[in-house]
């Protein structure tokens, strides 16, 4: 594949080549293709004045340039922001995909300041492999793309965690830690959608009409709902899309997910919505179980009871079970709902 930045694609030395050039030169906007996780995929116009803005601020958060660590597709935002930061501190990043395992590639890391971004699930590998030690060594972890589950975050003592929230409309991460990085703006509108606006945010997308619906005065619509908290730190709660009909009842999707994630047996799960005839949206629990034993546990009856007994309505209870091996990743690190929801009864 050639190697280019519009969109974004290619070997990652190579692209890495491409970025350098760029960061120092300026140039025609650079083109991410979002992964399509829950709906056509957009081409996300970013100008070199939002992805510098969005590197500086994220540096000067951290405390300064360093070296990285690239385990994540170049194709998205947070790979590329990877490079961007590499190329301000004229260090190469190390490529984790030319290392036997992810903490090696970790331990190659150069530079004074050393840092790695990764994806919970990387996260979530590492602990298992017991590697996670190899984390303490640097200044900074981010963690985005997902929500981060308490418990794999208590298994990272002492590791310098950073959370961070955004999209490849924002230039990647702008919140870390639920607090926006300089220049950023959030607040939230009357339905509790988070809003953004800043010097990191995209041009637009390719698709002109779909850029008006979610550019608002300045401000960018994110689809995500969340709470601002006396300090002024952003939680995100859901989407606005994870709330779901069915049989006549509003349905939190992520409520359903963590109380699935609490049932004894199970490793992996998430609550989705599924159009059917009966209910207009039934509720499926894709479920990664802890082994084989787990399964007799792991019955539709018995997994409604479980939520039913955790304190949520018996109407919000999943109707449906898909037992999986691992629940399916994009590329970068996201679940891939669309391949899901194929998986549920009736599915293409």
């Amino acid at each position: 594949m050639t190697a280019g930045l519009r969109p974004v694609s290619g070997a990652p030395r190579e692209v890495f080549e491409l970025v350098q050039a760029w960061v120092r030169d300026g140039g025609e906007p650079v083109v991410i293709r979002t992964s399509g996780s829950t709906g056509e995929p957009k081409d996300v116009i970013l100008s070199h004045a939002a992805v510098i803005a969005s590197a500086r601020a994220s540096l000067e958060r951290l405390g300064g340039p360093g070296g990285w660590l690239l385990a994540m597709p170049v194709t998205g935002v947070g790979g590329l922001q990877v490079l961007v930061r590499s190329a301000l501190a004229g260090l190469a990043p190390v490529f984790a995909a030319e290392h036997d395992t992810l903490g090696e590639a970790i331990a190659a890391v150069p530079g004074d300041r050393r840092y790695a971004s990764l994806v919970p699930t990387q996260v979530h590998r590492l602990v298992e492999a017991g590697q996670s030690d190899v984390l303490r060594s640097l200044d900074a972890l981010l963690v985005g793309g997902a929500a981060m589950p308490p418990e794999l975050l208590d298994a990272l003592t002492d590791v310098p965690v950073v959370r961070t929230y955004g999209m490849s409309e924002t230039s990647g991460g702008c919140v870390y830690d639920g607090v926006p990085l300089d220049g950023v703006e959030i607040r939230l509108d009357d339905a509790g959608q988070v809003l953004i606006r800043g010097p990191v945010l995209f041009d637009g997308y390719a698709d002109p009409e779909a850029t008006a619906r979610v550019l608002r005065d300045g401000w960018f619509a994110t689809a995500d709902l969340g709470e601002i908290d006396a300090d002024g730190r952003l939680h995100v709660t859901g989407r606005s899309d994870d709330v779901v009909i069915s049989g006549g009842v509003n349905i939190p999707l992520p409520a359903v997910t963590r109380a699935v994630r609490a049932l004894e047996g199970v490793r992996e799960a998430i609550a989705l919505g599924v159009p059917d005839d009966e209910w207009g949206t039934r509720v499926v629990a894709y479920v990664v179980p802890d082994d084989a034993v787990c399964l007799d546990g792991l019955r539709l009856e018995g997994v409604r009871d479980g939520v039913e007994q955790l304190g949520l309505p018996r109407t919000w209870a999943p109707r449906e079970i898909v037992l999986l091996d691992g629940l399916p990743l994009l590329p970068g690190g996201k679940i891939d709902r669309q391949a899901l929801q194929r998986r549920a009864r009736g599915g293409a």
